[in-house]
């Protein structure tokens, strides 16, 4: 049987949606099958889900796919999923929690206590991770604190990803990448961190064994009928979906980074061995035991765009349309001036997982004046998106080279997201990869797992010969003059702002009007 009908399955988990994708072994085609879920919200701060119907949906987008291969080989199977979910499990291994994601923030005040007692530096030393409440670290101590009798029922603490591995293979494992980023693993001895695991009250014989990435098991002979694939099947247990999706946009050179927008945003990049962030604000894992990818996820992406759509042009930007790229919209939004004529606008809509972006300023409109129309709110919510993407990208510069960006994600479909974007970074970019990057980022991982491909670089180019080369983005120095401005001013404002949204919850908490009027200067 020749390599065109030999294909390889990679499978990425998302919050709301699983992407199976088959992919031809010479990359003449790929075949991609979607489901969806609920994200369930029971209480304010609380994001959680249901684990089997994760994976009755993960198993039903695998067997569509498979189904729509009927006849090719199927070499392997490769796993991706987002690192910061939670799930208990008792004795039989049946979940005695629901599966917290990473969205989940009710261990706010677990994240705090960490920060101002000052152990958050030493635990993002150890780990690479960033102690915030999507931490898997702060789930367990929040538990610990809130439910006592549910920790003392369970046998194991586990990831999203491990318990689908399970489901497939049987065997409960973890692997390199996901266990990097609980805040519990010690990157650079890679094992579990005795001491911090000593603060979460957890044992080590509580977290499952830890593989490498390239790991692989066997599919089930239950989980072989379920989806149409022979029992024995490679199970390759793959990586995070950070670290896939970098793969994918074959952005795994040293100098290159990978910048992904659609509802939210993330820019990664990849070093050679653990690169721990002083200011804590980038967090580090694995790709493979000698390829880590150092970055951060940025909340205030393609959804500050679509609130703004919703909020200020329901007309054209129906709930139906596209959430970061409605044509309309952007059709309004290229009418005007780029700079937006002197409006400029924060787009901290939602805290980021960081120290610094749950402290730091609100979202604001600044520069507003009578001459401006709903279509430059619109356009100055895409570009304060752009100016904070290129911020990050000049602190992650900071701690490695940075060369080159390369785009992916819905929102680089049209041409303005693009072209501001690309204006913003000031820097050769181009555009790469689908949104099922990270399925091809884990079906790559996994081509390389089983020996068919001699390095990552290989694998994707096998699996998508055109990745590598990418679509250059033209930069308008016109564009580029404007931003660059813009973004030395931006440091102040922000200082500004924060400040103002200091005073506005000093004000909420103790709305005593007579005492503020004395206590700033120059209100009376």
């Amino acid at each position: 049987m020749g390599p065109e009908r030999r294909v390889i399955l990679g499978v990425d988990v998302g919050t709301t949606t699983v992407r199976a994708g088959a992919f031809a072994l010479d990359g003449s085609a790929r075949h991609v099958r979607t489901r969806t879920y609920p994200l369930l919200q029971p209480l304010p701060g609380w994001q959680v889900q249901d684990p089997d119907v994760l994976v009755a949906a993960t198993l039903a987008a695998v067997s569509a796919c498979v189904a729509d291969t009927a006849g090719a080989e199927v070499v392997a199977l490769a796993v991706s999923s987002p690192r910061h979910c939670v799930i208990g499990l008792d004795a039989t291994l049946t979940p005695v929690t629901p599966l917290l994601t990473g969205a989940d923030t009710r261990s706010a005040e677990v994240a705090r206590d960490l920060r101002v007692s000052g152990q958050s530096r030493e635990l993002h030393r150890v780990t690479g991770t960033p102690v915030h409440p999507g931490s898997p670290l702060c789930k367990l101590i929040w538990f610990a604190r809130h439910e006592p009798y549910l920790c003392t029922a369970t046998r194991w603490w586990i990831g999203l990803k491990d318990y689908l591995v399970h489901r497939l293979t049987g065997t409960l494992v973890t692997e390199l990448s996901s266990a990097s980023g609980t805040g519990m693993f010690d990157v650079h001895r890679r094992v579990w961190s005795a001491g911090v695991l000593d603060l979460v009250g957890v044992s080590g014989s509580q977290l499952p064994p830890v593989l490498p990435t390239t790991g692989v098991l066997r599919l089930s002979s239950a989980a072989g009928q379920g989806v149409g694939l022979p029992s024995g099947t490679p199970v390759v247990v793959g990586a995070a979906d950070g670290p896939s999706r970098s793969l994918g946009m074959a952005a795994i050179d040293s100098t290159v980074a990978g910048l992904t927008l659609a509802a939210t945003g993330a820019l990664r990049t990849v070093v050679a061995a653990p690169l721990v962030d002083p200011s804590e604000t980038f967090s580090c894992a694995a790709l493979t035991e000698d390829a880590w990818v150092v970055g951060t996820t940025v909340n205030n992406g393609g959804n500050v765009v679509r609130w703004a759509g919703r909020a200020l042009e329901p007309d054209v930007c129906p709930a139906s349309d596209d959430q970061f790229s409605a044509p309309g919209l952007l059709a309004l939004a290229e009418r005007i001036t780029p700079g937006s004529d002197g409006l400029v606008m924060l787009p901290q809509l939602r805290a980021d997982r960081t120290p610094q972006g749950e402290s730091g300023p609100p979202g604001a409109y600044l520069g507003l004046r009578s001459e401006h129309s709903r279509d430059h709110l619109v356009r100055a919510a895409l570009e304060g998106v752009c100016l904070h993407l290129g911020d990050v990208r000049d602190r992650l510069a900071e701690l490695t080279p940075i060369s080159r960006v390369r785009l992916t994600g819905g929102a680089f479909r049209h041409p303005l997201w693009r072209a501001v974007m690309a204006a913003v970074l000031d820097c050769p970019t181009d555009v790469a990869g689908e949104d099922d990057d990270a399925a091809l980022g884990a079906a790559a991982l996994g081509l390389f797992a089983i020996g068919l491909a001699a390095d990552l670089t290989e694998a994707v180019a096998l699996l998508d010969p055109e990745i590598v080369h990418g679509e250059p983005v033209a930069v308008d120095p016109c564009l580029t003059t404007t931003y660059r401005g813009l973004r030395a001013k931006l440091p102040v404002l922000r200082t500004v702002v924060g400040r103002v949204g200091e005073i506005l919850d000093e004000v909420a908490a103790d709305p005593d009007v007579d005492r503020w009027v004395e206590a700033v200067p120059g209100a009376s």
